[in-house]
């Protein structure tokens, strides 16, 4: 358990002097929120069920600071660990696969936490930001859809040796991901073709159940989301014991 602290300490001060991770975590999904508020403002539309556009945005910019956390943030830092040997000495040492990897989830899951609060508090005072759903319901929502997605990041760099390459292939997910799932762009503006393949993607299950939760839709009605993003958490668990290696 100590050790699991003091790598959690270290791990955040790392997080927080990366200026990548910390800009596209906390920094960017405000700069979007205040673009695009400004533009469409947050007035009831018809096309979004009454409520506004910052109303729709809100749990959809959460789902991509979750895969950015998930594709971009936790890739490269394993990767760059690798490559420069860092994994290397800790296989000197008694510390575990499993402690390394359990602090980099309470730290990215922090950061992440901490990216969706500021988001939620800057659409509240400036746009006034509505929810209709339960706190509980949306705060269990984000731990699956981080974990499940947290997983999809061990797995790249279970199998990444370069932190340049895991920068790359996070990249070449995370755009196309955030701008075709909803995430960015509402799936209710897309034309209808568009619409029926943006669904399938992975980070759409995140989209539509932080979206459904937060306009008070019940569990049971997203149960095909909950057991996709359950099923991504444990394959991608399986995968990641099987693939993860020091060096």
């Amino acid at each position: 358990m100590k050790a699991l602290f003091k790598l959690t300490w270290v791990e955040a001060k790392l997080f927080l002097r990366e200026p990548q991770a910390f800009f596209f975590t906390l920094i960017f999904p405000l700069m979007l929120l205040f673009v695009y508020g400004g533009i469409y403002g947050n007035a009831p539309k018809a096309l979004f069920g009454g409520f506004g556009s910052v109303d729709v945005s809100v749990p959809s910019y959460t789902a991509m600071i979750i895969a950015t956390s998930s594709l971009i943030s936790i890739p490269v830092i394993i990767a760059t660990y690798r490559e420069t040997g860092i994994l290397r000495r800790f296989k000197c040492t008694p510390l575990t696969p499993l402690t390394l990897l359990t602090a980099d989830v309470i730290v990215i899951s922090i950061m992440t936490a901490l990216g969706m609060l500021l988001l939620i508090l800057a659409a509240k005072l400036v746009f006034g930001l509505r929810f209709s759903g339960s706190y509980l319901s949306i705060g269990l929502a984000f731990v699956l859809g981080c974990l499940s997605f947290f997983s999809l990041g061990f797995i790249l760099s279970g199998v990444i040796r370069t932190a340049r390459t895991a920068q790359i292939i996070g990249m070449a997910l995370f755009f196309p991901m955030i701008l075709l799932s909803g995430a960015t762009i509402p799936l209710e503006t897309m034309p209808a073709a568009l619409q029926s393949f943006a669904k399938y993607l992975p980070l759409s299950f995140v989209v539509r159940l932080l979206k459904g939760l937060w306009f008070g839709q019940d569990w049971l009605g997203l149960m095909p989301e909950v057991i996709v993003l359950v099923s991504m958490c444990v394959f991608g668990i399986a995968l990641t014991a099987a693939t993860f290696r020091w060096d």
